[in-house]
């Protein structure tokens, strides 16, 4: 009998030893993590939030820094996972990119990806937009998170397609002054919630003031002499902070943590005498200076 039996065993041994290797390989293999930006949610939440308004054109929202301290954010949430990028989706005329839109597609590890805008301003085809981004990314095993800041309740398939290829997803929110900003749907079907407040988004917008019979505001400077302020400051927090500080800080290039950033965006328009927010050129200026001096220090 147990000859019989030497041939199955053998077979049992084999394929326990194959399965072993797949969870060798799988666990060497790291986690990815994307983050998905419904922008027509964010404009009007956060706008809603910090300046009481929902129009685009009564604030500014300075989206670099913003995308940035998102990264930051997911980069603690997913502590031991590499991000794949930033999925950037908004509503344009014809498909066109605008300014705004343009300068926030040129920075790295962001992906603007838009649908039209209709006669009033409404946008159509972003949440197809981000379910076929979801499940692609998903179905082909890209990523293994997806932060989703969104509300819609349009999105609920979204979720199910991205979880279907064993994604999990994880609905990011914006604090609302009152009653709720996310379709109840959406909240059920998602893996966690979070939900980010007035403290998080207080930096990054601010209203629009209009004044009349006034002298013109300072000169706005040059990429230059805003990249020689963010060279000037690094080499202060380097002197402040010392090397350990700047190893710690140097396998995040491009990005900075959130505090750093915001204590170097202080510092500059302090010494410019001048306003960076919403000036995404500029601020990627800044940050190109401070960054090209402690690499070079390295």
């Amino acid at each position: 009998m147990n000859d019989d039996l030497a041939p199955l065993n053998a077979r049992i041994d084999r394929t326990n030893e194959l399965l072993q290797r797949m969870l060798a390989e799988v666990a060497k293999t790291p986690s990815t993590h994307a983050i998905f930006v419904d922008a027509g949610y964010l404009y009007a939440a956060a706008g809603r939030l910090v300046a009481g308004t929902e129009d685009r054109r009564a604030f500014d929202l300075d989206a670099d820094a913003l995308i940035e301290a998102l990264i930051d954010k997911a980069r603690t949430v997913f502590a031991d996972s590499r991000l794949l990028r930033v999925y950037w989706y908004d509503g344009a005329r014809r498909r066109i990119h605008t300014a705004e839109q343009q300068s926030i597609a040129e920075l790295p590890d962001v992906k603007v990806r838009l649908g039209n805008l209709n006669a009033n301003n409404q946008q159509k085809g972003v949440d197809s937009l981000i379910r076929t981004d979801l499940e692609s990314l998903a179905r082909h095993r890209a990523i293994s998170d997806a932060a989703l800041l969104g509300g819609d309740e349009d999105l609920v398939s979204a979720v199910e397609a991205a979880q279907g290829y064993g994604a999990r997803v994880h609905l990011w929110g914006i604090e609302a002054p009152e009653g709720r900003n996310q379709a109840e749907p959406l909240l059920w079907e998602v893996d966690s919630q979070r939900t980010l407040d007035l403290d998080f988004f207080k930096p990054y917008v601010s209203r629009r003031t209009t004044h009349t019979g006034e002298m013109p505001g300072p000169l706005r400077p040059g990429r230059e002499d805003v990249r020689f302020v963010g060279a000037q400051i690094a080499a202060k927090w380097l002197a402040s902070r010392g090397r350990e500080s700047l190893v710690e800080l140097l396998p995040g290039h491009p990005y900075l943590p959130g505090s750093v950033d915001q204590d170097l965006l202080v510092e500059a328009e302090g010494l410019l005498q001048y306003s960076l927010r919403g000036q995404a050129d500029l601020r990627r200026a800044l940050r190109d200076g401070f960054w090209e001096h402690l690499r070079a220090q390295y």
